[in-house]
């Protein structure tokens, strides 16, 4: 049974490498602070950057920051789609990469609220089922849309088919359903901001006490 201490109490801002699940770093924090931990929100193994963890009777406060909109930087391949959406998928579709002038028209279209399919290869429930597990089994599910919110999404560069940007989203946006809708999929995901915490912050043996963090927020 995991450690249900009520302190330490506050965030914890880590910075996740390319591996390991978020799951288990919310693991490896619990077990060395021996405190109840949660998250307000995960990355995929593939992705790195910022995770924001609750530790101890902060996990109450959970709701006030789930909802942070989060920045991130990635770099996508626009020759081909995979069956993820990232670079751990099989490739499924090959394809010319656009033009620069085609590729602005696509990420104009991106911008503002768009309504994109949920990733098959993700966590939400699908009749009860988390669907990267339905997905893992082969099983073709048809999946939800969602209304996703880009505040920002800046081309930083673009050469040989793989396009650098840089987004600002709502909490919900999967950065792998923008990929494909531009026609590719992730090789690099790197979250750096989540409301008004930023990566550089990230120490994961610092715990922000409750009542700075709460006041940082809008």
């Amino acid at each position: 049974m995991p450690p249900r201490a009520l302190t330490p109490s506050g965030i914890i801002l880590v910075d996740k490498p390319a591996g390991p699940t978020s799951f288990a770093i919310v693991a490896a924090v619990r077990r060395r602070t021996g405190a109840r931990t949660g998250h307000a929100g995960t990355l995929d193994p593939f992705a790195t950057g910022l995770l924001l963890l609750l530790s101890g009777a902060a996990t109450r406060l959970q709701p006030r920051f789930v909802g942070l909109g989060k920045r991130y930087r990635t770099e996508i391949d626009l020759s081909g789609r995979t069956s993820t959406g990232d670079r751990e998928g099989e490739i499924v579709e090959e394809r010319d990469p656009p033009t620069g002038a085609d590729l602005e028209g696509r990420l104009e279209a991106l911008r503002g609220p768009v309504d994109l399919p949920i990733p098959a290869a993700s966590a939400v429930k699908i009749d009860g089922e988390r669907a990267y597990k339905l997905h893992r089994q082969g099983m073709a599910v048809e999946m939800p849309v969602r209304t996703m919110h880009v505040h920002e999404l800046r081309l930083e560069s673009y050469d040989a088919g793989v396009a650098q940007l840089e987004l600002l989203v709502s909490s919900g946006t999967y950065i792998r359903a923008i990929a494909e809708a531009l026609g590719g999929h992730c090789q690099t995901l790197r979250r750096t901001e989540i409301g008004p915490f930023r990566l550089e912050e990230a120490d994961p043996e610092l715990i922000i006490p409750p009542e700075n963090a709460l006041a940082r927020l809008p």
